[in-house]
């Protein structure tokens, strides 16, 4: 029972660092329907600038929102310069992925041959935690989680009952339609990669702090986990992506602590493969 208890315990967090960066990437996805598989080089990028400002003395509190404000750089900086251009040239959907993935290339490794091959780690103390039986969560896991429901929380509020999140579930939904209606479609995408940049930058410090040490390249294999969050959910389904993550999340941990670490991405991709198979569209995506 304590094994599964500490699994779970385990399970919890990654699922919250898994909910912030699937719902930020399944956000821009749906309005922009562009698949940023760049996603995952943003998140680091985010994180070391959390740590250069934690190196200076700063709490790494104060550089997740340093990290935060990478992220939407960096995100708009992608979108303005790269993939509008190109989508401004005709280029298929196919293409720009490999765009996305050539991008990664140039942000990991030209963020490598700045920092170096090895791994750092941020000046932070773990702190007391609370102990349920084998449940055992560290201070830092349980701001890890309280932040995760926050963030979920607004994410949930603005979609629900702005302005801003009606005009892009509408954007989302049909974007000509949207644009006939008087929204203006080209500042949705505007805000729609700032916010879902935001929170890819929160996603990189959260995944740095709750993995202990990262390099330039520690996200490659996450962004696998939070391919198969967003798209067990439902692709552009924020909620999906906040299921999937829970479900993702909580099944790799206990998988890893019943079968071996080694087969938890394996995990990931066969809760995938198999809804798909199911049900394509994803747990709450419409069926069609």
């Amino acid at each position: 029972m304590s094994l599964l208890l500490a699994s779970i315990g385990f399970g919890l967090v990654t699922a919250a660092v898994l909910a912030i960066a699937a719902v930020g990437f399944t956000l821009q996805f749906a309005v922009t329907d562009v698949l940023n598989l760049a996603f995952g080089a943003v998140m680091i990028l985010s994180a070391y600038a959390a740590y250069a400002l934690n190196q200076a003395g700063l709490t790494i509190w104060v550089g997740l929102l340093a990290a935060a404000i990478t992220g939407a750089v960096v995100s708009l900086g992608l979108n303005r310069l790269v993939y509008t251009p190109f989508k401004r040239r005709g280029t298929s959907p196919i293409a720009l992925v490999i765009v996305a993935l050539g991008m990664t290339l140039i942000l990991e490794f030209g963020l490598q041959a700045l920092v170096g091959a090895d791994s750092v780690s941020y000046r932070l103390s773990q702190g007391p935690g609370i102990n349920l039986g084998g449940l055992r969560l560290s201070a830092t896991q349980l701001v890890i989680l309280a932040l995760a429901v926050a963030i979920m929380g607004v994410v949930h509020a603005l979609l629900s009952y702005s302005r801003l999140g009606k005009a892009m579930r509408a954007t989302a939904a049909n974007p000509s339609l949207a644009r006939n209606s008087g929204i203006r479609t080209d500042q949705i995408v505007t805000l729609t990669w700032t916010i879902s940049g935001a929170l890819c930058g929160i996603a990189g410090a959260v995944f740095a702090i709750d993995a202990g040490s990262f390099g330039a390249t520690s996200t490659d294999l996450f962004l696998v986990l939070i391919l198969a969050a967003v798209f067990l959910g439902g692709p552009g389904k924020a909620y999906g992506a906040m299921l999937g993550a829970a479900v993702i999340g909580l099944s790799t941990e206990v998988g890893a602590a019943y079968i071996t670490p080694a087969y938890k991405d394996v995990i990931a991709f066969v809760l995938l493969l198999g809804m798909l198979a199911l049900r394509p569209a994803g747990l709450l995506g419409n069926r069609t």
